[in-house]
This record gives C-alpha cells, sequence and structure tokens, in this order.
C-alpha cells in the first residue's frame, strides 16, 4: 500500500498586491520522497499551506490514490507563547484532540503519543513546559505529533531547522523508515546536500516551477 499522490494543477496565489504563485503544476509520485526547493519567499510554504487548505488560490490541488489519510504536518516554527504553561503532553493533546477537552485523553491515544516522542528522541520531555525547549527540541516534538498516528502523506517544512547532527540523523532515519511503508512524504528543504542525499525526486520553485524530476537531473541542470 503506497500513500497518495499530489497533484499541484497550475495554482496561482496573490496575497495583497504581490504574485506568489504563478500557474504552479506538477505531480509528486504516490509513495514517494519528493523535496520541494527554491529561495526564501519563493513561495514553497505558501504552496504546502494552499494543499493544506489554508490559502486561497486558483486552479486546483488534488491527492489521487486509494489511501489520502491520515495526514501529518510538521511546520517550520510554530507561534507559540513561551510564557502559556503548557507541557509538551498538553501540547500533543492539544493538536492532536479528537474529542471534548474536558473528557481528556484517552489511555491509547496517551500510548500513542508517548510511543511517537520516543521515536524522535524526546521520551522524557513529555512533563517539561513546551515553552522550555530549545528550537530543535521543539520542532521533534512538532515531528512526533505530526507521526501520531502514523500518516500516510507527511508534509515536513524544513523539519531539521535548528535541529544538531544526531537529531538531523534520527529525522531522516525516521522519515525513511515511513517512506518504506509506501507514505508519500513532501519535503520543504534548505539544505541541498541533504536534498541530494534522501530524495527520489525534486521539484525547484521560485513563484514559477524552474525544475521538476530526479535530483541527478537537477545536477545536470544547475
Amino acid at each position: 500500500m503506497r500513500g497518495p499522490a499530489i497533484v499541484f494543477d497550475n495554482v496561482s496565489l496573490q496575497l495583497g498586491g504581490t504574485r506568489v504563485l504563478d500557474a504552479v503544476s506538477f505531480r509528486v509520485e504516490a509513495g514517494t520522497l519528493h523535496c520541494l526547493v527554491g529561495p526564501n519567499g519563493g513561495g514553497k510554504t505558501s504552496l504546502v499551506r494552499t494543499l493544506l487548505g489554508q490559502m486561497p488560490h486558483s486552479g486546483s490541488v488534488r491527492l489521487e490514490g486509494e489511501i489520502t489519510t491520515p495526514l501529518g504536518y510538521v511546520p517550520q516554527l510554530l507561534d507559540f507563547d513561551r510564557n502559556v504553561p503548557m507541557t509538551v503532553n498538553d501540547v500533543m493533546a492539544l493538536l492532536g484532540q479528537r474529542r471534548p477537552a474536558f473528557l481528556g485523553s484517552s489511555r491509547a491515544a496517551k500510548a500513542l503519543r508517548a510511543a511517537a516522542l520516543a521515536r524522535t528522541g524526546v521520551a522524557a520531555m513529555g512533563a517539561k513546559p513546551f515553552g522550555s525547549l530549545s528550537g530543535g527540541q521543539r520542532q521533534r516534538v512538532l515531528l512526533a505529533q505530526a507521526i501520531s498516528p502514523v500518516p500516510w502523506l507527511l508534509i515536513l517544512d524544513e523539519p531539521t531547522a535548528g535541529i544538531d547532527e544526531p537529531g538531523v540523523r534520527l529525522v531522516e532515519a525516521l522519515v525513511a523508515e515511513l517512506h518504506d511503508r509506501g507514505v508519500t512524504i513532501l519535503w520543504i528543504n534548505h539544505d541541498l546536500e541533504q536534498v541530494r542525499r534522501i530524495a527520489q525526486s525534486v521539484t525547484v520553485i521560485n513563484q514559477r516551477v524552474s525544475f521538476h524530476g530526479s535530483p541527478a537531473q537537477w545536477e545536470n541542470v544547475r
């Protein structure tokens, strides 16, 4: 079984009179690990947000395949007030809430979150204030949330930004494991060495698509 294919068909987006995306069209094949690269301000995060249904746009974005849910998403940065008295477990429960908050979390949900935190190397931090964590630790928590439950489509917006080298390797190993299970992965990435190391296919975007193909083909045209 494989996760869905992602199809961006003539997607355009304008914000405040500024053209952010201009007729973007490409396809991410089902079950692939696909990297989206390009300059800052080139529209990569905006394109992902159109996929998530968070940005108004023209054109269409659709998923194709037998399995399209669940979906996991790791944002580049989480806008969070460090003074809010919420623990890591609280944040995980809030982001993954599936029933009224006053009922609390089920035992199964707590076990699932604990296992996800362990897989991302922050098992001992569940009771710590989320605001006290480093940027890299917060990224690990957000990755744990994205894989709890294990998704069939995983969207990553620079998940290794601010993470030390052991953390980078852990994230890469976890993503490789999910990919081996057939999960479709769309990864916004600025680390070109990492892209060469992990990607099956690449799209370069700067408002428009300037390249779409394999990493080997990309090397030949750069």
